[in-house]
Formats: structure tokens, sequence, C-alpha cells
């Protein structure tokens, strides 16, 4: 499908889309839990909302080394 009606929950697919990351890159970020995220069964979800304070929070500060 198409971005013209975005999810307000994206999977792992989908977020790393939105954050042009490859997908192996993203869940190793995951795994160490420095991207906000929920395990439901044997799959990631993430909200949008919730991403886009992450990713507010990383550009006002977060450690970037």
């Amino acid at each position: 499908m198409s971005d013209s009606n975005p999810s307000q929950v994206m999977t792992l697919d989908e977020l790393a889309t939105y954050l042009k990351l490859p997908k192996s890159t993203l869940y190793k970020l995951v795994q160490q839990g420095r991207v906000p995220g929920q395990k439901l069964g044997k799959q990631w979800r993430f909200g949008r909302a919730a991403i886009d304070r992450w990713l507010d929070a990383e550009q006002q500060g977060g450690d970037h080394k």
C-alpha cells in the first residue's frame, strides 16, 4: 500500500522504510532497547507517535557518538 493513509502502528518492515534504515540494523537497535517498540508474540510493533518523539529527542541531544 502507499503512504497516503499512514498507520499509527508500524511493523518492523514499515519502520525500516519510515526511518530509511536496513531491517538488520533496525532489528539490532530494537533488540538493544534503543528504539521504542513492543514485541507482540514473535513480531515487533511500533507506535508512530512514540517513534516521532524518540526521533525528536535524539535530534535534541540524544547519545550521538
